[in-house]
């Protein structure tokens, strides 16, 4: 089964009416801010990764927990996208971070010469594009290109 990425702001009440998400945000006060849902590519559409505010959790259909790490963010970022490599991306005004989708751990980081809001646009082939979010309605696109070792060029 191919993982698939889901817009969180068109998910429908009835889709996930057994999660029981008090259980896990009993410590968020005010708004929370979700990213993304990711269904995990081998777990045949039964496991999920939550992202949220700088983290995310795995969760199964059932809404239990189904893995004990988290997925920790170094900041709040703008944008997640899930990679077709079987990799999380977020972008940060300070940095985007990649990560393992199955296990969260960090496996690269790239620093912006100065704090910006980056936006996922899509991803083709081996290029991940994204733009810029500036005030006054100018914004910039740019795009990294995936190598086989998924080592990035930017």
């Amino acid at each position: 089964m191919t993982p698939k990425l889901m817009d969180c702001s068109s998910l429908s009440c009835n889709l996930f009416r057994d999660v029981n998400l008090h259980q896990m945000l009993f410590q968020i006060q005010g708004n929370i801010h979700p990213h993304a849902i990711i269904i995990l590519r081998n777990s045949n559409g039964t496991e999920l990764l939550l992202a949220y505010e700088d983290e995310g959790v795995y969760l199964n259909i059932y809404g239990h927990f189904s893995k004990e790490n988290i997925l920790q963010w170094g900041e709040i970022p703008t944008s997640v996208a899930y990679l077709q490599s079987n990799q999380v991306m977020g972008w940060g005004e300070k940095a985007i971070e990649l990560r393992a989708v199955e296990t969260g751990c960090l496996e690269g980081v790239f620093m912006h010469k100065k704090a910006q809001k980056l936006k996922f646009l899509c991803e083709r082939n081996d290029k991940v594009f994204f733009a810029s979010l500036q005030s006054g309605g100018s914004s910039q696109i740019y795009f990294m290109t995936l190598g086989q070792n998924i080592l990035f060029n930017w």
